[in-house]
C-alpha cells in the first residue's frame, strides 16, 4: 500500500465515522426550535438523542456478522442508503414521536460506518499501528463537534431545523458515491461465517469471553459515557444556565471539541514512549479528578463560565487520548471475526452512551449537576475496570513466573 493510498483510506474511514457525530451535534443548537415547532418540551426532544444511541448500539450488532460474511463494502453501501431515507423522514417529522422513531432508523444506517471503519483498520494495518491509526481517525472525527453545531445553528436560524436533516441526507449521498467509487474491499466474502441466530450468538459469545475484550470494551464505553454526558447536558448548561446564544453555544462547543482533536494527536506522541494500557489508565484517572473539580465548582457556586469551559476542555482532551487506545486494546486479541468484535465493541460503547444520555435527560433539573455527576460516575467505573485488569495481569505474571 502506497502512502497516498493509505492516506486516502484513512480519510474515507474518518469521513464515514463523522456521520454519527454529525448526526448528533448538528441539531443540538436547534433543540429549542424543534420543541417549539413540534409543540413539546426540551426533555422530550432529548429522547430523540437517546433513541439515536439505542439504534446505533443495536445496529452495530446487526452489521458485525454481515460484514464478516459478505465483506466490508456492500453492507456499508446498504447502511448509507438506509441513512438517506431515515434523514428524509426526520426532515418530514410531523410529531416528536415520529422524530424519535426516525432518529432510531437513522442510527441503524449511521452505525455501519463505525463498524466497518474499525474492521478495515484491523484488516489493513498491523496491530502495533492500530492505536496510532485510531488517533488519526479521531482527528477527523473530532472536527464534527467543532463544525457541526455552527452549521446546524446556521441552518436552523436561516432555513429551519428540518433542513439540518436535508443536509445530512445529501452528505450521506456523497459518502455513498465515494465508497462505491474509491474505497477498496479490504476483506472478501467468507461463506463460513454463519448468519444463523445460533451461529451469530456463538460468535459474539466467543468475542465476549476474551478477558481483555471483556474488560476494555465496557471500560471504553464507560469512558466515552463521560463525553456523551457532556453532549447531552451541554444545551441545558450553556443555553439555559449561562444564557448563551446559539452562536455562542456553537463557539464554546467547537472550543471544547478541539480538546478531543488535541488529545488524539498528543496520543500519537505518547505512544512512542508508553504502552497504550498505561496511557489509558492515567488519563481515565485524570478524568475522575476533572469530574470531581467540575462537580465541586457547581456545588460551591464558583462555576464561572471560563472555569467550566477549561474543565470540560481538559476532560475532552483526556477522552481524545483514552478512546483510540481503549479501542485498540479491546480489538487487539482478534485476527478472525474482526467484524463481529468491532460490532460488539461499538454496541457496548453505544449502549453506555444511550444509558448516559437517558440518565442526563431524566435527571435534568435546570442545573449542571446531572451532567457533572454522570461524567464523574462514568470515568470512575471505567477506572475500576481498567485497574482490575491490571491487577489480574500482574497476578498472572507473578504466578507464571
Amino acid at each position: 500500500m502506497t502512502k497516498r493510498q493509505r492516506l486516502g483510506i484513512i480519510f474515507i474511514l474518518g469521513a464515514l465515522s463523522t456521520l454519527g457525530p454529525f448526526s448528533i451535534d448538528m441539531y443540538l443548537p436547534g433543540f429549542a426550535k424543534v420543541a417549539l415547532d413540534l409543540r413539546t418540551s426540551l426533555a422530550a426532544v432529548g429522547y430523540s438523542l437517546t433513541s439515536y444511541f439505542i439504534g446505533i448500539s443495536v445496529g452495530q450488532l446487526f452489521y458485525g456478522p454481515l460484514i464478516d460474511r459478505y465483506g466490508r463494502k456492500w453492507p456499508l453501501l446498504a447502511g448509507l442508503l438506509l441513512y438517506v431515507l431515515a434523514a428524509a423522514a426526520c426532515a418530514l417529522s410531523p410529531s416528536i414521536a415520529w422524530l424519535v422513531g426516525a432518529r432510531l432508523v437513522m442510527a441503524l444506517g449511521a452505525c455501519v460506518g463505525l463498524v466497518v471503519g474499525r474492521a478495515i483498520v484491523r484488516d489493513l494495518f498491523p496491530v502495533s499501528e492500530t492505536a496510532s491509526i485510531f488517533s488519526t481517525l479521531m482527528l477527523v472525527i473530532a472536527v464534527s463537534p467543532a463544525l457541526a453545531p455552527s452549521v446546524g445553528g446556521l441552518l436552523s436560524d436561516t432555513l429551519g431545523w428540518r433542513f439540518i436533516f436535508v443536509v445530512l441526507a445529501l452528505v450521506s449521498v456523497g459518502l455513498f458515491l465515494i465508497v462505491l467509487l474509491r474505497l477498496p474491499e479490504s476483506k472478501g466474502p467468507d461463506p463460513t461465517a454463519s448468519l444463523r441466530p445460533k451461529g451469530i450468538a456463538l460468535q459474539y459469545l466467543t468475542v465476549a469471553r476474551n478477558p481483555q475484550f471483556l474488560i476494555y470494551a465496557p471500560a471504553s464505553g464507560l469512558a466515552s459515557g463521560g463525553l456523551f454526558a457532556y453532549i447531552a447536558g451541554a444545551p441545558t448548561v450553556f443555553l439555559d444556565l449561562y444564557g448563551l446564544s446559539q452562536e455562542q453555544f456553537a463557539i464554546v462547543f467547537a472550543l471544547n471539541a478541539s480538546g478531543l482533536i488535541l488529545g488524539s494527536q498528543v496520543n500519537r506522541l505518547l505512544l512512542k514512549r508508553y504502552a497504550s494500557a498505561r496511557i489509558t489508565e492515567v488519563c481515565v484517572a485524570l478524568e475522575i479528578l476533572l469530574g470531581v473539580l467540575l462537580g465541586l465548582s457547581f456545588i460551591l457556586r464558583i462555576s464561572s463560565l471560563p472555569l467550566v469551559i477549561a474543565l470540560l476542555f481538559s476532560f475532552l482532551f483526556c477522552q481524545g487520548i483514552v478512546n483510540p487506545n481503549a479501542t485498540a486494546i479491546a480489538l487487539e486479541p482478534f485476527s478472525t471475526g474482526i467484524g463481529t468484535a468491532s460490532a460488539l465493541l461499538g454496541g457496548v460503547q453505544m449502549v453506555m452512551a444511550a444509558i448516559v444520555t437517558g440518565v442526563v435527560s431524566i435527571l435534568t433539573n435546570g442545573t449542571a449537576i446531572p451532567m457533572a455527576a454522570t461524567m464523574l460516575g462514568s470515568a470512575g467505573m471505567s477506572y475500576l475496570l481498567i485497574a482490575s485488569f491490571r491487577r489480574r495481569s500482574a497476578l498472572r505474571t507473578l504466578v507464571s513466573g
